[in-house]
């Protein structure tokens, strides 16, 4: 008897767990699965490539081309109207030591952005310093365009202006003196004696102190790092202006009529 019932016991646990089985089929499926892929191991076999090259020869869609033709002709006007007009060809190749279009670029900066500076700080920005490598276009002898301005400047790097102590400063003139290289800068005077040691450095005529405390302007590729300017770290404090060194041109070239800078005894070596 005792047999009997054990026996019906486990038919009807056998006939729970089939009905169980054929409820849940493909739950148990999907989870067999999953944990099967999981336990895969994927590796990277091979990465194909190839180059597509972009040229004239592509078909232009007319449907978009005349609903951008107007914007196209627009912005062309703006960036083709004359905002000035330069006496001379103007190149960074044209100096060692300073150029016109560098002073220029440098002398524009300050101008532009010190009266922002000092109405937001209530300081003066005390120099400038750009880079050679940031010149990327002759400024032809001719009407001056908005066009220009892009193609000196065509990044998007922007004005800032940083907060440093004198010995800072001073570590910022060793660069350019061991560099030897038409850097643009701004109130900053460097002169080399003819085998290239530094003579003096001064800041508006003044020889810098290394416990002065000096607002230095520049662009914020230079701030980061670039053309291995490290100088700019630590330091007290970081202005961002938010002013583009690009719209900083436009705005000197539309309030000046002609431009003529010059090569001039910003940094220079002497000569017996």
């Amino acid at each position: 008897m005792l047999c009997t019932n054990v026996v019906k016991l486990i038919a009807s646990l056998m006939s729970c767990l089939q009905n169980y089985l054929m409820k849940n089929f493909s739950l148990i499926i999907i989870i067999c699965v999953l944990f099967a892929t999981s336990c895969e191991s994927h590796h990277l076999h091979k990465i194909e490539g190839k180059q597509i090259t972009i040229t004239d020869s592509l078909s232009t869609n007319q449907d978009i081309e005349k609903v951008i033709a107007p914007y196209r002709k627009r912005i062309n006007e703006s960036l083709d109207s004359v905002i000035s007009y330069s006496k001379r060809t103007y190149s960074k190749t044209d100096g060692l030591f300073n150029t016109a279009i560098g002073n220029m670029m440098a002398d524009a900066v300050f101008e532009e952005a010190n009266p922002i500076f000092k109405s937001r700080t209530g300081h003066p920005i005390d120099m400038v310093l750009l880079n050679h490598g940031g010149i990327r276009a002759i400024i032809s002898e001719g009407p001056i365009t908005a066009r220009t301005a892009y193609n000196v400047m065509p990044f998007e790097n922007s004005v800032v202006v940083i907060e440093m102590k004198g010995h800072k400063v001073l570590e910022l003139v060793d660069y350019l003196v061991t560099e030897r290289r038409a850097h643009p800068i701004k109130n900053l005077q460097i002169i080399l004696n003819t085998d290239g040691s530094l003579i003096s450095a001064t800041i508006n005529n003044n020889p810098i102190d290394k416990t002065e405390t000096y607002y230095v302007a520049t662009n914020d590729y230079l701030y980061n790092g670039g053309d291995r300017m490290t100088f700019f770290k630590p330091n007290d404090s970081l202005y961002v202006l938010h002013y583009k060194i690009r719209n900083v041109l436009i705005d000197y070239f539309t309030k000046h009529d002609t431009i003529a800078p010059v090569i001039d005894n910003r940094f220079i070596e002497i000569e017996y």
